[in-house]
């Protein structure tokens, strides 16, 4: 897949008209400064010929489903054409989208394209329109975050809408940070235009977002790229995203900047474009003597042949667009998943290790007690795990003080799924934990809550990894008003006079990615009531899904 082409799309600050006037006005300045110095008077519908070799065409429309308007500059060049596309878009009362392609079309096929640069057209845009993407805003250079600013640039961070990278940068330590920004940071980041959301975090910013971003952190002249859904309270999620260091910076700044550059253009290009923007028909160009009506007519009939030929043509080229969406979204999907799957093992991994090596300290001091045959005997603690989820479901009913309360129907269908045996076990240690939690919080032990527990549960106490445990959803999850409500589950009357509660506390099983499953809880021990599990099923939708 072509990754060399350049690509930006950002949503507009500025109503539809407005975004357009600024478009065309940023689009004319371009178009007339050097090295291009081309001749514009007026940007009429369909193909002009602004320069020899050189072509602008251009089309509109404005209807009930919404408005876009387009512009296509080809440019004749010995090795091939390039060819600029910009797009404003508003699709009924929504947002108004602006898209910007830079590409390199060689004459001969069997020549890879040239890769292209960020156009300065690029920056003159996000300077007018402010532009944004989801909860961020996109600038042609680095926004300063203070302190103050770090929990709006986390929230951003975990934005469902957010499409872009977000490049997260920190000075030296005792370097002059104003010198730093403009000497180091700026020409580092400048290709990233329009690629990427741009942020450096101000001395005491730092500190007090590592403090927040404890799994996730920047420091030391470090930069982090932090791709779209990031999960702060997952260890093993702090691996998709990729840090540089100081030493790569100062030491190999044209490859610092080259390497900085490679994940945004391949997300931009990789990525399936918005669906308003996908809806964009095929640009037909045409001049601005083409025929219309009667004329028009009157050569359909007599080339229908040819005209047919030239329908099915395109109904031929919206297919095979139709199907290269969906393969990027599929690509996009796919890629998705290999990162979490190996964030996911070397995160279990690393808790092997450690349980091994917990394992054979106690083997070891029990050998030398002359308790060589207990340190090797088989466990026969209790009774076995279940081996299904429905058997987990039988078992729950046995628990003292754990109710479940969730559709039974989603949680068994986890036992059709292709890991169900891993997460049956994972399922069931995370509800004995549970159990213990509950039944000692009741005996009075002073928990703050399931999360404490597992960080330093009793001897002989179940627990899990507090890693798996998630005290409750991101503010994006709660404000957003449809996932609120699939996370509001059932309890009893005494629990809550409504019968329902949003249940934000919740274990992952197997995993942090969106395809192992979840479990939410509400915990009413402090009221002597228990633990209710609202539900054990798939991952239900947040911004990663």
């Amino acid at each position: 897949m072509d990754t060399r082409r350049y690509r930006m799309v950002v949503t507009s600050g500025l109503d539809y008209v407005s975004t357009g006037a600024q478009v065309d006005a940023r689009l004319r300045e371009w178009l007339r400064e050097p090295p291009k110095n081309y001749d514009i008077q007026a940007f009429a519908e369909g193909r002009n010929e602004i320069a020899r070799g050189v072509t602008l065409d251009h089309d509109s429309v404005t209807g009930t489903a919404g408005a876009y308007g387009r512009w296509r500059l080809r440019e004749t060049a010995p090795n091939g054409t390039w060819q600029t596309t910009l797009v404003i878009r508003q699709a009924e009362n929504g947002p108004t989208r602006v898209h910007l392609d830079v590409e390199h079309l060689p004459d001969d096929p069997d020549t890879p394209p040239t890769a292209a640069k960020t156009p300065r057209l690029a920056g003159s845009l996000l300077d007018v329109l402010q532009a944004r993407d989801g909860l961020a805003d996109v600038t042609r250079m680095p926004q300063v975050v203070e302190a103050a600013d770090v929990d709006s640039v986390i929230d951003e961070l975990c934005d469902g809408e957010r499409r872009l990278p977000i490049i997260m940068a920190t000075a030296p330590n005792g370097a002059d940070f104003d010198t730093w920004l403009e000497r180091t940071l700026d020409p580092l980041v400048r290709p990233l235009a329009g690629l990427a959301v741009l942020y450096a975090l101000a001395p005491g910013a730092d500190h007090r977002f590592n403090r927040a971003m404890e799994y996730h952190r920047v420091f030391g002249g470090g930069i982090r790229t932090f791709l779209p859904g990031v999960d702060p309270a997952w260890a093993a999620d702090g691996q998709r995203h990729r840090v540089m260091s100081h030493r790569v910076i100062t030491e190999h700044p044209a490859r610092a900047r080259r390497l900085l550059a490679q994940l945004p253009q391949s997300l931009a290009t990789r990525a399936p474009l918005p669906p308003e923007l996908d809806a964009v028909p095929v640009l037909r160009a045409r001049t601005k003597e083409s025929p219309s009506g009667s004329e028009l007519e009157r050569l359909r009939d007599e080339n229908h042949a040819l005209f047919e030929i030239l329908e099915e043509a395109g109904r031929e080229q919206r297919v095979r667009a139709d199907e290269i969406r969906d393969l990027k979204n599929e690509l996009q999907r796919v890629r998705g998943d290999e990162i979490t799957l190996i964030a996911e093992y070397d995160e279990q991994y690393r808790e092997l290790h450690e349980t091994r090596a917990q394992l054979v300290t106690v083997q070891k001091r029990l050998l030398a007690l002359g308790a060589g045959e207990a340190a090797y005997a088989p466990d026969d603690s209790g009774p076995a795990a279940p081996e299904s989820f429905a058997e987990i479901l039988e078992r729950i009913e046995e628990m003292p003080r754990v109710y479940f309360t969730g559709a039974r129907k989603i949680t068994l269908e986890l036992d059709d799924q292709a890991y169900g045996s891993s997460w049956v076990r994972m399922a069931w240690d995370a509800l004995l934990a549970l159990r213990d939690y509950s039944e000692v919080s009741a005996d009075g032990a002073a928990f703050r809550d399931f999360k404490q527990w597992c960080e330093d549960a009793p001897g002989g106490m179940h627990a899990v990894s507090p890693r798996k445990v998630v005290r409750d959803e991101s503010k994006t999850v709660k404000a957003n008003t449809a996932w609120r409500k699939e996370r509001t589950f059932t309890v009893p009357e005494h629990v809550d006079p409504a019968g329902r509660l949003f249940m934000g506390a919740h274990v992952r099983i197997g995993g942090g990615n969106t395809v192992a499953p979840r479990l939410h809880y509400h915990d009413a021990s402090c009221a002597e009531h228990g633990i209710f599990i609202g539900y054990i099923g798939p991952h239900l939708t947040n911004t990663l899904t």
